[in-house]
């Protein structure tokens, strides 16, 4: 099997899940627990996202000036800033980590 079978295989099993999806009664959906088990998902989701891309380099864990800047960017939110503050305090939190030389 080659990588493009792999492709294709994966690309019909996505589409066959996306159609599955609309084949769900509407009335399912709106009870409390699936609607709360999909609103918990999606933040689950987003935070391992964004957990792997800051923390993953080369199959290992890795510290770098990406770590700070999220931490910033986190309690700046928490904090209710506006976004172009966050993106510009976080964004100045890596320069100046990586412009020291910390962590690597």
């Amino acid at each position: 099997m080659t990588v493009w079978h792999v492709i294709l295989l994966a690309s019909i099993a996505v589409f066959a899940l996306k159609l599955a999806g609309y084949l769900v009664p509407a009335s399912l959906l709106e009870r409390p627990t699936p609607a709360r088990v999909a609103t918990l998902l999606t933040v689950a989701l987003l935070a391992a996202l964004t957990a792997t891309q800051t923390l993953e380099h080369g199959g290992g864990i890795i510290v770098d000036a990406r770590v700070p800047a999220v931490l910033v960017a986190a309690v700046l939110f928490a904090l209710r800033a506006p976004f172009i503050v966050v993106v510009v305090a976080a964004a100045a939190i890596a320069a100046l980590v990586r412009v020291l030389g910390w962590l690597g």
